[in-house]
């Protein structure tokens, strides 16, 4: 009995088949708990992430529609299928069917979306025929693949010079990057980048929800302004200084970066 006793308890410590348990909240299976989906690829996209294989059925599925916005640059949709975004867990395990997308320009990576709709300023995009890609990735930053091909959709896209047939002239509009003046706000933050360093350093910008705020930003490189949590960009010329104007309406606490750099450059809290 003894004997019997001490080979039950070792096998319930090994876990099934001699492999130790992991412990997940109830209602998620060990594969969403672990990431351990699909087939990860020694190939990568042409950013250099590695590709996860998914089979064909039930896989993740994107198409991308894109309209000019009445003030400035184009409108873009993600339409999705088997798919959705998470930014909560983003650098988390890879779970089916979830994670955030890519948004590509001739090739050149322009942002990361979290969402399925996304603004694009007439000024990040070159005159001339160009192709905008979205690419979709799982929460570990794998490309969600089938067949050995990420998964994604693209438009084509045609910018004219301002004033030009099919161009965005739009008169009283502000100079690039900049949306409205600084006086229409109930705080103005202002804020430096300079050979990859953020002046003042990064700190939190409280604020009451309803409040207007002003983040004027100067790059000493071309970027675009990232705030989280609100989808809102705004792209950085180089050595110019660019505003955008935020209502907080919701609470939370939000970042706010650069996406070619990667900088923190504050934290909006609104209570």
């Amino acid at each position: 009995m003894l004997a019997l006793a001490l080979l039950l308890a070792g096998g319930a410590a090994a876990g099934c088949g001699g492999r130790a348990t992991t412990h997940h909240k109830p209602g998620t299976s060990h594969e969403q708990a672990s990431g351990e989906v699909g087939t990860l690829l020694r190939a990568t996209d042409a950013t250099g992430h590695r590709l996860r294989e998914v089979p064909a059925q039930g896989a993740p599925e994107v198409q991308l529609t894109l309209r000019p916005d009445s003030e400035d640059g184009w409108n873009l949709q993600l339409a999705v299928k088997n798919y959705r975004f998470t930014p909560d867990s983003t650098g988390g395990a890879a779970l089916p069917g979830a994670g955030h997308a890519h948004l590509e320009l001739d090739g050149r990576k322009l942002a990361r979306l979290y969402g399925p709709w996304f603004h694009l300023p007439a000024a990040q995009v070159p005159e001339g025929t160009h192709t905008l890609t979205v690419r979709l990735y799982a929460d570990d930053h794998t490309a969600w693949a089938v067949s050995g091909k990420p998964v994604e959709g693209a438009a084509q896209l045609t910018a004219t010079a301002p004033g030009q047939p099919g161009g965005h002239s739009h008169g009283d509009t502000p100079p690039t990057g900049q949306s409205q003046s600084p006086e229409q706000a109930d705080r103005t933050v202002t804020i430096t980048v300079r050979d990859g360093k953020v002046s003042p350093a990064p700190a939190r910008t409280e604020l009451r929800r309803g409040e207007r705020v002003a983040l004027r930003v100067t790059s000493d490189r071309a970027d675009t302004l990232h705030v989280h949590g609100y989808d809102k960009e705004l792209a950085l010329p180089a050595g110019q200084e660019a505003t955008l104007i935020l209502t907080a309406d919701r609470t939370g606490l939000f970042e706010v970066e650069t996406h070619g750099s990667g900088l923190v450059l504050t934290q909006l809290l609104v209570r």
